[in-house]
């Protein structure tokens, strides 16, 4: 339990930075100046989306469990390695966030939106395939979530000249990479 709870927060902590919900998230913050509002949305966003993520995880591990299964979910960490090296930016009509309902409001409407199909809500679907907790990893992602846009709404524009999004990038696919690879080595092994 506290290997999935570590694992899910590291692997989203890592991957959210430089993410377009990070940039989301720094938009948000300067629009709004309601820090805690806009923390409120990301934490209750996240925890929505990533806990059917890791809910429909589960599931899909659940109905095939079989050796081909978990070798594509290896491969799966693999390739979020690769596309977790690839620069997010965000569209224009993701960028214009619209004023309706308060900072509280349209911060879960907007990442709950944004996050749909995003590398971190994919992880997260891996994630519960993988470890077959799905509040464990839920929690571990939305922790990792907290982790990497907390900073970003708090310290903004600082955050950013400070911490290298390239290195952290670089970093995150690595994570990715070795989950894969202990995965397939995991595999290897059992046969």
């Amino acid at each position: 339990m506290l290997e999935t709870l570590l694992v899910s927060t590291a692997v989203v902590a890592f991957a959210e930075i430089g993410d377009k919900t990070m940039l989301l998230a720094l938009v948000l913050a300067a629009r709004w100046r309601a820090p805690m509002a806009i923390l409120l949305g990301i934490f209750a966003a996240t925890l929505a989306n990533h806990a059917l993520a890791a809910l429909v995880g589960q599931q899909i591990a659940g109905l095939v469990d079989a050796p081909w299964f978990r070798v594509a979910v290896a491969l799966g960490f693999i390739a979020m390695a690769i596309w977790t090296l690839v620069p997010d930016r965000l569209d224009e009509d993701e960028a214009a966030v619209h004023a309706r309902g308060g900072a509280f409001l349209t911060t879960l409407v907007a990442f709950f939106l944004v996050e749909m199909g995003d590398k971190t809500q994919v992880a997260t679907v891996a994630l519960g395939a993988r470890f077959q907790s799905v509040w464990t990893v839920a929690a571990g992602t939305t922790l990792g979530m907290m982790l990497a846009n907390g900073p970003a709404v708090l310290l903004g524009d600082q955050l950013l000249a400070r911490v290298s999004l390239a290195l952290t990038r670089r970093v995150a696919a690595a994570l990715f990479f070795g989950l894969g690879v202990w995965q397939l080595a995991v595999l290897a092994a059992g046969r």
